[in-house]
């Protein structure tokens, strides 16, 4: 029961978290907030009540393998025991995670440490040099990192709530049974994608040009769907594309092995493949609308991903010809209605890259004025008008890079733990995803999930999205879709087998 209610919970929060505005509102991401603190209280109560034989370390040997009953369904394609997976979560591989993690929360909560000023003027220069320009109290002896110390408590608490969901989504024993409760998740996440994209283009192109109950007549010149800015939805739709692609993928893989030839592929495509693939269709339409240049150069290159990840090299496959198929039908689709907007947003692609590169210009000043430690976690909206060197109407929220923003925020210090988290992360994923055949369907919704992850990094070189909690949700969970979704039953039994064995020793 308590599972059901933990993924009502993040079923809601997956809806909920792109409609209300992206969640970029205090009201919207503090209930995200508190969404994610009551899926942990919820797992924590689990955990005190799961009884003790359902553990690994000390539960006894099931008794398919004492050899005094047959072993059960889940060995030959059927769900598995919770239990049997819960080793592999518990790997050093997954404590080693959780630690790089802790200490990058850790030198958030240093940076709002009130300091002595003389240790602070060791470790910042230059904090202590504004700090004491800036204060009221020439005679305050203690000054912390961060420039507004309430700034980086808002964004201390979602990188935690973000970080505990994420931690507790690698455990999550619903996700160790099947991969029915993944399926489901991605289902609802297509679907909101399906509708962003829809709603948005609806608000687009009947002129009536609202955001939910908000007149976006001054905002919207674009697709928006029910984010305030194109380059969110674009950010948000660059994952949810990838990841339906890798679903639709994973349910092909059991017919195309049966048939030969297009003819009878395309007949023994169910209603339900169809509709996937017209909803990734539908997607890439919304996406296309969006006008954002970066975002449709990330499309191109999501596909291109796609296209050569799931070609068949065992079948002398070069490239997917039903990735080329679904994104021809979509761009002769836009073609119809009319690309004659979109296009002409790339011919000022120069004046942008020159106003994001006065940005970057000087978010790198602040960066390395505070190279090791940050000028604070969330606080770039404070720093950047002293470093501001040219005119703009209006105030600076983000610097249009994601992580050249977050290096001028933690400094080399954080950005380096984050760093080799990705990277730790990235390869473990890929190894998972390698040792796959091309016949399992598991392959392709892997490959799904990380393409997604790529392309919304690469579209952060130029954009905020990490920074948009929607996204960042999203984000989220496609890497516990891309590092779970590849634990075998094989696997599980070998662990297993392996604990046992431990014990005994």
């Amino acid at each position: 029961m308590l599972n059901d209610f933990t993924k009502l919970i993040l079923i809601f929060l997956i809806i909920f978290t792109p409609i209300a505005f992206g969640s970029m509102e205090l009201w919207a991401f503090s209930i995200m907030e508190l969404g994610i603190l009551l899926i942990i209280i919820l797992w924590a109560i689990q955990s005190l009540l799961r009884p003790a034989l359902r553990r690994v370390q000390g539960s006894p040997e099931p008794r398919w393998i004492q050899g005094l009953s047959p072993e059960p369904r889940w060995i030959q394609g059927l769900s598995p025991e919770p239990y049997m997976v819960q080793g592999e979560l518990q790997s050093p591989h997954s404590t080693f995670v959780v630690i790089l993690l802790s200490l990058f929360l850790l030198l958030i909560l240093f940076q709002l440490l009130p300091l002595p000023s003389g240790i602070l003027k060791i470790i910042s220069p230059k904090t202590y040099a504004l700090r004491s320009a800036l204060s009221l109290e020439p005679s305050a002896s203690t000054f912390p990192l961060s420039f507004f110390p309430f700034l980086t408590q808002i964004e201390f608490f979602k990188w935690l709530t973000l970080i505990g969901l994420f931690i507790f989504l690698l455990r999550w024993n619903s996700l160790e049974q099947s991969n029915r409760t993944i399926k489901q998740l991605i289902i609802v996440v297509m679907m909101v994608g399906v509708l962003e994209s829809l709603y948005g283009m609806f608000e687009f192109f009947s002129g009536h040009h609202h955001i939910l109950n908000l007149d976006g007549s001054a905002l919207i010149s674009s697709v928006t769907g029910t984010f305030i800015n194109r380059n969110y939805l674009a950010g948000y739709l660059l994952m949810v594309i990838p990841l339906s692609v890798g679903y639709l993928f994973s349910r092909e893989t059991i017919s195309t092995n049966r048939f030969m030839g297009w003819r009878h592929w395309l007949s023994s495509l169910d209603g339900k493949t169809l509709l996937i693939g017209f909803s990734v269709i539908v997607m890439v339409l919304g996406l296309l609308f969006t006008a954002s240049r970066m975002g449709i150069l990330s499309l191109l290159l999501s596909f291109s991903l796609i296209s050569f990840l799931f070609r068949n090299p065992e079948k002398g496959k070069r490239s997917s010809k039903t990735v080329v198929l679904i994104f021809g039908l979509a761009l002769l689709w836009a073609a119809w209605i009319g690309l004659d907007a979109v296009i002409s947003r790339f011919f000022s692609v120069s004046e942008g890259f020159e106003e994001r590169w006065k940005f970057w210009v000087n978010t790198f000043q602040i960066f390395k004025n505070f190279p090791f430690l940050g000028s604070g976690l969330g606080t770039f909206i404070q720093v950047f008008p002293m470093y501001r060197s040219f005119h703009i109407t209006g105030l600076v929220t983000h610097a249009e890079n994601d992580f050249l923003q977050l290096a001028s925020e933690v400094g080399l210090l954080g950005i380096g733990l984050l760093l080799v988290t990705f990277l730790f992360l990235f390869f473990k994923g890929v190894s998972r995803i390698r040792s796959m055949s091309y016949e399992n369907p598991k392959r392709y919704m892997g490959i799904g999930g990380l393409v997604g992850i790529l392309t919304l990094m690469f579209h952060s070189l130029v954009e905020r999205n990490i920074q948009v909690p929607s996204n960042a949700f999203l984000y989220t969970i496609l890497w516990v879709i891309v590092l779970r979704i590849s634990i075998t039953k094989k696997g599980a039994i070998s662990v297993y087998k392996m604990n046992q064995t431990n014990q005994r020793n």
